[in-house]
């Protein structure tokens, strides 16, 4: 008996024409399609009257789902997997199923198709001859901090995905920490009616993005870091007096060495420095 294969189909982001002609002649022939939400999912395939069986898989049952595509693939099924839109297992479910599948021996196929990250990086206009995807940012404490400053450390250009809803907070942060100036592309609702793709600084973009509520599926793309090394020294001066009113507006210390960093390019151990200088004059 010949082995099934596990198909990594990508699906349209928002536009059902996308599907391509491959993507279109798989999700027909597997045996079932694996996918985060079938209630979603079942509205692509009924658009193109699919009858493959739909099962779901996600972060929660994925383990279990695993073991059931192992029994699949050694029975010589064939499977695809899908995410909800674009790509799978970019910011999606679905790492540990094709770990687990390339692991047992068992093919694993990709099927290219549609990604929010390409497709935003080829509408912003930034360079993307380098980019660094970050996906998600966490929600709080360290890891979003971490998470934060290596967006804005990053001498490529950044491309990371947010909420709605925290769309404001995201751009709010990079603001706070320096990054006002920086030029930063938000994508909105990507091939979809209502899709926008809105160019500015990361302080013009706050300023938009503030005034009302945000909608639909959210892309940015963040423009990298300039290099501190092009023959320009730091204005100490100026960025000492921005480390004393942030101390004087009683600002942390790892908050106001996060704006040096992002506004002046200093390193990581210049800007504690410096913030803990003007800490100690106060």
């Amino acid at each position: 008996m010949t082995p099934g294969s596990l198909l990594i189909v990508s699906t349209p982001i928002g536009n059902l024409a996308d599907l391509s002609a491959r993507a279109l002649e798989t999700l027909e022939r597997v045996r079932v399609v694996y996918a985060e939400d079938t209630r979603h999912s079942s509205t692509l395939l009924r658009h193109y009257g699919f009858k493959t069986p739909l099962r779901s898989l996600h972060e929660h049952n994925e383990v279990q789902r695993t073991a059931e595509v192992l029994e699949r693939l050694a029975a010589g099924e064939d499977c695809a997997l899908i995410s909800d839109a674009g790509t799978p297992t970019v910011s999606d479910p679905g790492t540990r199923l094709v770990t687990a599948v390339a692991d047992a021996g068992f093919r694993v196929v990709p099927i290219p198709g549609p990604s929010a990250v390409t497709a935003a990086l080829s509408a912003s206009g930034l360079s993307a001859g380098r980019f660094l995807f970050l996906g998600f940012a966490p929600r709080k404490g360290k890891e979003r901090d971490q998470w934060m400053q290596q967006a804005l450390d990053s001498p490529n250009t950044v491309v990371v995905f947010e909420a709605p809803g925290r769309l404001e907070t995201l751009l709010g942060g990079w603001v706070a920490a320096g990054a006002a100036e920086r030029q930063c592309v938000v994508c909105r609702e990507l091939t979809k009616l209502h899709e926008e793709v809105r160019r500015g600084t990361v302080g013009a973009l706050l300023d938009y993005y503030a005034v009302g509520r945000v909608r639909g599926e959210i892309t940015v793309v963040l423009e990298g870091r300039a290099p501190s090394s092009l023959g320009e020294p730091i204005d100490e001066a100026a960025a000492l007096a921005v480390a004393c009113q942030m101390t004087d507006e009683g600002r942390t210390t790892q908050e106001t060495a996060r704006r040096l960093r992002g506004e002046f390019g200093m390193t990581r151990n210049q800007a504690y420095e410096l913030a803990l200088k003007a800490a100690e004059r106060k």
